[in-house]
């Protein structure tokens, strides 16, 4: 069986048994004074019914905590209905203490009634019946003294009990949040080391971009400067073909307009002189690359 469930059970069988006590203590209240002979005083069948009263408040508490805790939903509004039914039932124990007291006052007033009477009656009776009543209240206000004093430490020592249970409820309460704050911290910690890892991946990778970037810009500047080197030399090339050219044709429109020595057109010898090449000036020009 569940412990709560045992809890619940046990508070039961205590309520029962301290009603029961309550109830004889109530109708007793409700006889004194219509016996001349009693046991017990009425401050002392007070003290024991609010004793019993107060119990039963300790019950209830009890109970009200308990009823959540139990394992299914018909044991927890079954609980509740029972709970409901208690305060109803501490109410008419107090109406009825209350009753029993009017009562316990009216069967005192009649029997002082009579008391009054019979010592105003006289003979030997009445004086040993004064003597009694002597004896008696004294030890009745000894014993109604002894037993306030007894009824103020119980009802002390029962406020502590309640106060030391709500304090333990609060503590469980509070070790509850504590436990939900820190399966919460777990969960967040392992999150923020998730992100932190993809940090530290992105970071490489940023890294591995900046690189990979400028691998490719030192590739791309080198084919740059290489198609450009590779353009200027054909150009410069071009140029001094060019300037070939022209200086071979330069050279024969002066060998043409030299005068004939001796009727014999010789041509003159020029040791720099370069062969005639069949090149037009358009030539179109062709890029190595």
């Amino acid at each position: 069986m569940d412990k709560v469930v045992e809890a619940v059970e046990k508070v039961k069988k205590e309520w029962d048994e301290a009603y029961s006590r309550t109830q004889e203590h109530i109708k007793a209240i409700e006889e004194y004074g219509k016996s001349r002979e009693e046991r017990n005083s009425l401050p002392r069948l007070n003290g024991l019914a609010q004793d019993g009263l107060a119990l039963l408040s300790s019950l209830q508490f009890n109970l009200d905590l308990l009823a959540p805790q139990l394992p299914s939903d018909h044991e927890v509004q079954s609980a509740t209905a029972l709970l409901h039914s208690w305060k109803n039932q501490s109410h008419n124990l107090r109406l009825n203490l209350r009753n029993a007291n009017l009562q316990a006052k009216a069967n005192m007033r009649k029997a002082a009634q009579e008391e009054r009477e019979l010592l105003l009656g006289g003979g030997e009776e009445s004086t040993i019946r004064r003597r009694n009543l002597q004896t008696k209240a004294g030890m009745t206000s000894a014993a109604e003294s002894i037993t306030d004093s007894l009824r103020r430490t119980r009802q002390l020592m029962v406020q502590e009990v309640e106060r030391s249970a709500s304090t333990l409820m609060v503590v469980e309460e509070s070790t509850g949040v504590l436990k939900k704050s820190e399966s919460e911290y777990k969960g967040h910690r392992s999150l923020l080391m998730r992100t932190r890892n993809l940090l530290s991946t992105m970071k490489r990778q940023d890294v591995l971009d900046r690189l990979i970037l400028a691998v490719g810009v030192f590739l791309f500047s080198c084919a740059v400067l290489y198609v450009v080197s590779k353009r200027i030399g054909i150009l410069k090339l071009q140029r001094k073909v060019t300037a070939a050219i022209k200086a071979g044709l330069v050279g024969q429109a002066e060998i043409g307009h030299r005068p004939v020595a001796d009727g014999v057109n010789l041509a003159q010898v020029h040791e720099d002189a370069v062969h005639k090449v069949d090149v037009p000036f358009e030539r179109p020009m062709r890029d190595e690359l």
